[in-house]
């Protein structure tokens, strides 16, 4: 397989090739009519051998120039910012045109046009297992640009159709790399868990796989993450016990801390003498506060009615 890379193409500033297209056809169409003008004027007169030849001479030069001057008029073409002209002559390419403005260049050659502006691609939302084996239903936008405008042309035959397809390709292949979700995010990286670092890998993978088609990724992001509508209620009620259970751990774990604190100042201070079962039963009574979901009802001892 050929590899063909953007090279520079000849061209001519087309304001100056203007000027030398106009100075000849002019001076092909003055030959011309000067030289059929002598012919009629020596109509009435005898021509010799030589003036003859002159006359045919002079007439095929300036119809010589302006057949040159006609076909070179398809050598002339404008281009815009961000814009690049592929030119390809007699099939095979010559260069690439990116500056902007107006140009002259061989007129035998095809031009064809590659928009070099920033471009976003969305995907479709794909339903793919994740790394775990459940359904998913992910899609992503792809922001590209064309560095390379021979690659884009000749080494895949239609690079957009194949951005989509890579873009696709590589979109499955994220999924069935990371879970969806992962209990703890710190050892299982996931799709949910590191966005960023998610977004570093699908832009890497797809430069690598669109670099063929002289195409640069710059950004590459996940758009639509889901699980797929079969489990997404089953799903959903993991996350919610999920959430419950971690909010009990840290309540539990926050009322321990005050207990232990409140034990240590009575302890320090000594407000109250407790013996260990007393110790045992305020615990169960501050814990039964602090880590109920309820409010606790306070009851007030007031002593006993017997002495």
């Amino acid at each position: 397989m050929e590899r063909i890379t953007e090279v520079p193409a000849f061209k001519v500033n087309g304001f100056l090739a203007l000027m030398l297209v106009l100075a000849i056809a002019i001076g092909g169409g003055w030959l011309a009519w000067s030289t059929l003008h002598e012919l009629i004027a020596g109509l009435g007169r005898e021509l010799r051998v030589g003036d003859f030849f002159d006359a045919e001479l002079g007439a095929w030069l300036g119809v010589t120039l302006i057949a040159v001057v006609i076909p070179s008029i398809s050598g002339f073409f404008t281009l815009e910012p961000n814009q690049a002209v592929v030119l390809v002559f007699f099939g095979r390419y010559v260069g690439s045109v990116r500056e902007a403005g107006f140009w002259w260049t061989n007129p035998l050659t095809i031009k064809r046009r590659v928009s070099l502006k920033v471009r976003n691609f969305n995907t479709k939302q794909l339903k793919v297992n994740d790394a775990q084996g459940s359904p998913i239903e992910i899609g992503a936008v792809v922001v590209w640009q064309v560095v390379d405008s021979a690659k884009s042309q000749f080494a895949v035959n239609n690079y957009e159709e194949f951005i989509a397809i890579q873009s696709e390709t590589a979109i499955r292949a994220l999924a069935n790399r990371y879970p969806y979700d992962a209990p703890d995010e710190a050892s299982i990286p996931s799709l949910r868990g590191i966005p960023d670092e998610i977004a570093l890998f699908l832009q890497k993978e797809l430069q690598t796989r669109l670099e063929v088609a002289g195409v640069e990724i710059l950004e590459a992001r996940l758009s639509h993450l889901a699980y797929a509508p079969e489990i997404a209620q089953v799903m959903l009620r993991r996350q919610q016990a999920k959430a419950i259970i971690d909010a009990r751990r840290q309540i539990v774990e926050s009322a321990v801390g005050m207990v232990d604190e409140a034990l240590k100042r009575i302890s320090e201070r000594q407000i109250v003498e407790l013996d260990e079962e007393r110790k045992a039963s305020m615990i169960n009574n501050l814990l039964v506060v602090l880590a109920s979901d309820q409010n606790a009802q306070p009851v007030i001892n007031t002593g006993s009615l017997y002495t």
